[in-house]
């Protein structure tokens, strides 16, 4: 017998390969459905009671705190000008999640300096804040502006306003409210000397709607600033210029400060209403 092989015949290759089959097994989808319903409801449960570890797990009530005391840090590097602690703005419908609604908190001083010192104030506050704030002020097409993290996802920023004036505000960002009530980040105070002796100057009766914002000075105590509106602008200031007991901080038509002790009292003219503040600092 030799190695010839007939014409038209193949030898044997083994049994024929079965067919692949489609799709997953059953047990496999099965698998899968279940571990991504698992891992939903492992991420539901860890939002709503882990130990915060984001920005948008942290309260507006965990934040609060840190935004105190990064008013009156503020406050402190700002120094003897005229200034001004703002009111407190919370707006709400902010979204933390696709699914949950929260609020974001702002709270600022505004300075009042004498036109061209704009950026000179903003370079001098931010090499007063703490040095892990990282703060510094750039340039941008908008003016110079300062730039600062206070910690706890908390912004600082500074920046020119109107000619002559500067504005710092601290900023939440949107988180969850919490077991923080709106009504308790808006407290109002009564009355302050320094506010009626100012408005009796214009001619105005004292005014019991006087509102206060504080915040903790970084070596104790409390710096405070309450306002009042003294009436529709415009409104001539020269009855203010008595109380001045030096020189005053600012002199225009439309703005006034002066010290009274250990008060900054500034009359601003410049809105629709004319904004009386005193303000108590740190030192």
């Amino acid at each position: 017998m030799n190695g010839a092989v007939q014409a038209g015949w193949a030898p044997p290759s083994g049994p024929p390969e079965p067919a692949p089959r489609s799709g997953w097994p059953r047990w496999l989808l099965a698998v899968t459905v279940l571990w991504t319903v698992l891992l939903a409801g492992l991420t539901w449960w860890s939002v709503r009671t882990d130990t915060p570890t984001v920005r948008e797990q942290r309260t507006l009530g965990q934040a609060l705190p840190v935004v105190d005391g990064a008013v009156g840090r503020l406050v402190v590097a700002v120094g003897d000008g005229a200034w001004a602690m703002t009111g407190q703005q919370v707006e709400e419908g902010c979204r933390v999640t696709p699914m949950d609604d929260g609020a974001e908190l702002t709270r600022g001083v505004d300075v009042v300096v004498a036109e061209g010192g704009e950026r000179g104030l903003l370079e001098s506050v931010a090499d007063r804040l703490p040095e892990d704030w990282r703060a510094g002020v750039r340039v941008s097409s908008d003016g110079p502006r300062l730039r600062a993290d206070a910690g706890e996802f908390v912004l600082v920023e500074g920046r020119v306003v109107t000619p002559g004036r500067v504005r710092f505000t601290v900023e939440t960002g949107c988180r969850p409210l919490g077991d923080v009530a709106i009504a308790d980040l808006l407290p109002g105070y009564p009355g302050e000397p320094a506010l009626d002796e100012a408005l009796r100057a214009l001619g105005r009766p004292a005014d019991d709607s006087v509102e206060q914002v504080l915040a903790a000075c970084p070596g104790g105590g409390t710096a405070r600033t309450r306002w009042v509106e003294a009436g529709p602008a415009p409104m001539s200031l020269a009855g203010l210029k008595p109380l001045a007991a030096g020189a005053a901080l600012v002199d225009t038509p439309e703005v006034y400060a002066w010290r009274r002790g250990p008060v900054v009292v500034l009359a601003d003219a410049t809105g629709e209403q004319v904004r009386l503040a005193a303000s108590t600092g740190c030192g």
